[in-house]
């Protein structure tokens, strides 16, 4: 019995991604080769609305989607989700797909005034036109070798809801 317990505690833990609240510094953004996941680094400091606004633009204006991308260098959903995507392993499920990145740990005031807030890690989030928070996000993970496969069909289901 207590090998259940143990058991299903695991699974919650695995399921539901990284709670936000770390502190650790996030790594600097790798943009990938044309074609494929570009990782943009947010600017620090400042409301986020206008930076979103003129990066969707700029997403737009190339055929490509902006994402809002939270995450922390903590997390080991965002790490190997972060990871797979500068590998160029996402590529081909996301051509053209830009992610806004920012740190939960530095941007969660600055995100929060613009609507984007989560109980979990990794945040994908669409914004609406003006910048802000649309709603339609997906939050969370699971931890293992099943990570990237789990985060990707969030993100492929939130971009199918647009």
């Amino acid at each position: 019995m207590e090998g259940v317990k143990i058991a299903a505690v695991l699974g919650l833990v695995l399921a539901s991604g990284c709670k936000t609240g770390g502190s650790e510094e996030l790594a600097p953004s790798v943009p990938a080769p044309t074609g494929g996941v570009r990782w943009l680094r947010a600017p620090e400091g400042g409301d986020v609305a206008p930076v979103i606004r003129k990066e969707q633009a700029n997403a737009v204006a190339k055929h490509g989607r902006l994402l809002v991308y939270v995450g922390a260098v903590w997390c080991e959903p965002c790490q190997k989700f972060h990871h797979a995507a500068e590998r160029g392993d996402l590529d081909g499920t996301f051509p053209e797909l830009t992610l806004l990145e920012f740190d939960i740990d530095h941007d969660r005031e600055r995100l929060a005034a613009a609507g984007y807030a989560s109980q979990y890690i990794p945040l994908f989030a669409l914004p609406k036109l003006d910048g802000t928070a649309s709603g339609k996000q997906v939050e969370g993970g699971i931890k293992g070798d099943g990570a990237v496969g789990y985060v990707t069909a969030k993100v492929k289901a939130l971009l199918a809801s647009q």
